[in-house]
């Protein structure tokens, strides 16, 4: 079969801006590790250089996009893959106290600095999400490159991002709400909240029970001589039940691995899994540097607003998480509430969501999408210190 010339000509270019993307990104981590540096920092850095703000080589185009977000998907499968049900349940009050602590007060500082630029309820709002993500798929790569993402500041993280991202779908949805139309009906958002809650609870429980009780499942399907295809169509499946549901799909993903963690061979499956975490993630650090527009932050007011926004990221993240790690020993106190700090590709869709409805100028986009950056920068030397 021979493609039509348009078709093969747009075939081409997805495979060079791949290569470009997968080569830089393995180039940024190669540098960083032979500095001692968290590998996430080669692989953002290296978006940032080969995207349209510097060497212009590639565009963040719906290709990429895609290969992003599967590798943020088998990121968060990988992770789930370590961490058992019983020892989410262990940090479960803590973890949903530093989620909403690490979502009550920069959502807070946000709407304040806000309403102190002048900003209208909306773009205000709109602030105050940006600050209260949390991309949990950052913090859980430095982890995990670290040895320690199985500990307890880990799971607890974990636990408190999930936390996050259900509020922040609620959140955005009544901001969308009040932006599109002047209101937001309260039944909506209580079936948002009905359907996050159910799903995160009859999967994470009910799934782990079942394969708990039938360990061998993953390898009984006769198309399968190991268990690595059915967890993968497992954890692709939740994914994309999460999404349909509204949540983020990395909750699916996440779920997805902690079930497949109760069965018999996940060992196996874990090490089956690797070479797709291999692959796919450095297109999504890498992904996150392309989306910086350095253009857009030419001026001095951008520049100010854009420190000033990152400085108040930080510390009402850190306040937030501190404030709900109460009862944790200080230094796990403090991994916690940096380990909540990064925004990632989190931020990045709030600003998304508020450009597209009109809510969000150019500008704060842009200053937004480069806090987002910089929080996700600054995190993993600090973990890196903190756990070694």
């Amino acid at each position: 079969m021979v493609l039509p010339l348009a078709s093969a000509s747009a075939t081409q270019n997805a495979l060079v801006a791949l290569f470009v993307v997968l080569l830089a990104a393995k180039i940024g981590e190669e540098i960083c590790r032979r500095i001692d540096q968290p590998p996430i920092l080669g692989e953002i850095l290296a978006g940032v250089l080969i995207g349209p703000s510097v060497l212009d080589l590639v565009q963040p185009d719906e290709v990429l996009e895609v290969f992003s977000e599967l590798g943020v998907v088998f990121l968060l499968f990988m992770v789930g893959l370590e961490t058992k049900l019983d020892d989410m349940k262990a940090v479960g009050r803590t973890a949903l106290n530093v989620g909403i602590m690490g979502v009550v007060v920069p959502l807070l500082g946000g709407f304040a600095l806000g309403q102190a630029l002048g900003e209208s309820t909306e773009v205000s709002l709109f602030i105050g999400a940006a600050l209260m993500a949390t991309s949990a798929g950052i913090t859980s790569a430095v982890l995990m490159s670290l040895g320690v993402g199985s500990t307890r500041p880990a799971r607890t993280i974990l636990g408190a991002a999930v936390v996050d991202d259900v509020l922040a779908l609620i959140l955005l949805s009544v901001i969308v709400g009040i932006s599109e139309d002047g209101g937001v009906s309260i039944s909506s958002v209580a079936v948002l909240l009905l359907g996050a809650v159910v799903f995160i609870g009859v999967v994470a429980v009910v799934g782990s029970k079942a394969l708990a009780r039938y360990p061998k499942a993953l390898t009984r399907p006769a198309f399968s001589t190991t268990g690595m295809l059915p967890a993968v169509l497992l954890c692709l499946g939740l994914a994309a039940l999460a999404g349909e549901i509204g949540l983020a799909a990395i909750i699916g993903a996440f779920l997805a691995g902690m079930i497949v963690a109760e069965t018999k061979g996940h060992t196996d499956v874990e090490a089956q899994i690797r070479p797709l975490y291999a692959f796919f993630p450095p297109f999504f650090f890498a992904f996150i540097g392309m989306e910086v527009d350095l253009s857009a932050l030419g001026s001095t007011d951008a520049l100010l607003l854009l420190a000033g926004l990152t400085v108040l990221a930080v510390l009402t993240k850190l306040m937030g998480a501190w404030i709900g790690g109460h009862g944790m020993v200080a230094r796990e106190r403090m991994i916690v509430a940096v380990g909540m700090v990064p925004r990632g590709e989190v931020g990045i869709i709030v600003a998304g969501i508020g450009s597209s409805a009109g809510v969000v100028d150019d500008e704060l986009f842009a200053v937004i999408v480069g806090m987002a950056v910089l929080t996700t920068l600054i995190t993993p030397p600090v973990l890196r210190r903190l756990t070694t």
